[in-house]
């Protein structure tokens, strides 16, 4: 009896933090990817990888507005920074095809990546989900 009851109480205490955590959210992870090997390397004064990644970086950031809002987000809080996210990226993706400056591309890929950890850290709870620095 008593190790049924032991089994009972694990079982409750191991579905409500299941309950608690919140559903994967896969295009967070796909956009954090291309963020990752676009920002870093023009921290290095690299900028290939951005000329290289903007339009995949928009792209992802297009099919993270557009994707539903797991259960567990607040999509009154984060669909709004979504939405300037996709804007940033889209007028980086034209500096790129302008030929704009390293110095402006440098800027706008440093707002669009502040805009990322903005957004992380609300569909975390505070918690950031890119933690490279």
């Amino acid at each position: 009896m008593r190790i049924l009851f032991l089994l009972f109480v694990f079982t409750v205490a191991s579905y409500g933090s299941k309950a608690q955590q919140k559903a994967e959210w896969k295009e967070i992870k796909a956009f954090h990817a291309i963020m990752s090997k676009t920002f870093h390397p023009v921290e290095e004064n690299n900028f290939q990888p951005l000329k290289n990644n903007a339009a995949s970086l928009l792209n992802a950031a297009k099919a993270w507005n557009k994707s539903d809002v797991p259960e567990g987000y607040n999509k009154k809080i984060i669909k709004p920074v979504l939405k300037r996210l996709v804007a940033e990226c889209k007028e980086l993706n034209k500096a790129v095809k302008d030929g704009k400056s390293d110095a402006e591309l440098k800027q706008l890929i440093t707002k669009a990546h502040d805009t990322f950890h903005e957004l992380t850290e609300k569909c975390n709870g505070g918690e950031e989900e890119h933690k490279q620095h």
